[in-house]
């Protein structure tokens, strides 16, 4: 069956490539609920043409999530494909419209980061539907905020897709992939914590600055000297991105704050990272000011786990079997919603969707052509497991 499978992808890629086309063209912002919503609505009329059933939950701020599933009433536990509809990119950022294509390059927003993927876990269900595949539920979850963390709406989405994938018996994250990846699967990742440091200083004139007054601007120049030596590529990871203080140029600043980007690769980094972090904001350097350190958000590290390398095994079986090549194991340093997905217990492969390259930039595209390999993939475990 798998070779007409196979078949079916092929002759189906200009449908399909179309399709993702299409959703990148409708630009989705994480925080603009408007875009990503239209994302989610059109997905949701293409699975209905395919009497697939559709569930909406709903979200007030941010984007809705859909879970589509195939084969609702078939007997065996599911296998669960996800993939994030929101993207980085402003409205705007590739000009209109947003989509071209250059040969073998689909350019466009979400066009590698994720959408190739949702397009590629679509082509892999509709195929095997054609086909006859009845064996167990398929499910697509489309995420609306991953790439903010996944940790807004207190977590609401994260949790609804725990909820819907808890039996399942795989769980498929359809990131893409750039081209230093081609040939694995991820199964590690970092995880990712926010933290905000608010400092209080005392003002005064500039001129009285060398006797009196605290400045919460050198307060913070001091603070993320030390947080900026907290950089190993293998563990933890410290990025300031975001500063803000003082209200004149001839003032003492009172005020300031800054937002810090934390990664780290296991539980024990993490509880150490939070260590240090409170050591420095404890810490004064410039005399009469202070500091308050608020944790923002939350992803945990995805470690390897017998679960997730036991499912990549038996993904590698069916490939051979299928003439696809294998998989090594990977890492990634950025977030995603396999990380959280591995926490609760649930075997997972991630980065299973398109190749491209340059994601979160306004030069990302994805390769067009792998996006029946994608496909193949997906229901090769789909079918096999």
């Amino acid at each position: 069956m798998l070779e007409n499978v196979f078949e079916e992808i092929d002759s189906s890629m200009d449908y399909f490539t179309r399709i993702w086309e299409d959703i990148c063209n409708i630009e989705s912002p994480s925080n603009y609920k408007e875009g990503v919503d239209r994302v989610g609505i059109y997905l949701g009329i293409i699975a209905m043409d395919y009497d697939w059933e559709v569930e909406v939950f709903e979200q007030e701020r941010f984007g809705n999530v859909f879970c589509i599933t195939m084969n609702p009433n078939a007997p065996n536990p599911p296998i669960v494909l996800s993939g994030h509809m929101d993207t980085v990119h402003p409205v705007g950022s590739f000009g209109k419209p947003a989509v071209r294509r250059e040969l073998n390059k689909l350019y466009g927003p979400g066009a590698m980061d994720c959408k190739g993927g949702i397009v590629a876990g679509f082509l892999a269900m509709a195929t095997l539907q054609h086909c006859g595949f009845e064996k167990r539920p398929v499910m697509m979850l489309l995420q609306s905020n991953e790439e903010i963390g996944s940790g807004l709406n207190n977590k609401e989405p994260i949790r609804y897709i725990y909820q819907k994938a808890k039996d399942a018996v795989a769980f498929l994250n359809l990131e893409g992939h750039e081209s230093y990846f081609e040939g694995k699967a991820c199964l590690i990742r970092k995880g990712i914590a926010g933290f905000q440091f608010h400092i209080t200083g005392i003002a005064t004139h500039a001129s009285y600055c060398a006797r009196e007054g605290a400045s919460a601007i050198a307060e913070a120049a001091y603070k993320i000297t030390e947080i900026e030596k907290l950089k190993d590529d293998n563990g933890i990871t410290c990025n300031c991105g975001i500063i803000s203080g003082g209200s004149a140029v001839n003032t003492v600043p009172a005020q300031c704050s800054f937002d810090v980007d934390v990664r780290f690769s296991t539980q024990e980094e993490y509880e150490k990272v939070k260590t240090l972090l409170q050591q420095i904001a404890d810490t004064v350097y410039i005399p009469g000011c202070s500091c308050q350190l608020i944790q923002t958000s939350l992803r945990p590290a995805m470690e390897l786990t017998e679960r997730n390398a036991a499912l990549l095994k038996k993904a590698n079986q069916l490939f051979a079997a299928s003439g696809l090549s294998p998989l090594k194991i990977g890492k990634r340093n950025g977030g995603s919603d396999a990380a959280d997905v591995t926490a609760y217990g649930i075997a997972c492969i991630d980065s299973l969707g398109v190749a491209g390259e340059h994601a979160h930039s306004a030069k990302e595209y994805g390769v067009i052509s792998s996006l029946a390999e994608s496909a193949k993939r997906i229901a090769a475990i789909v079918y096999g497991i």
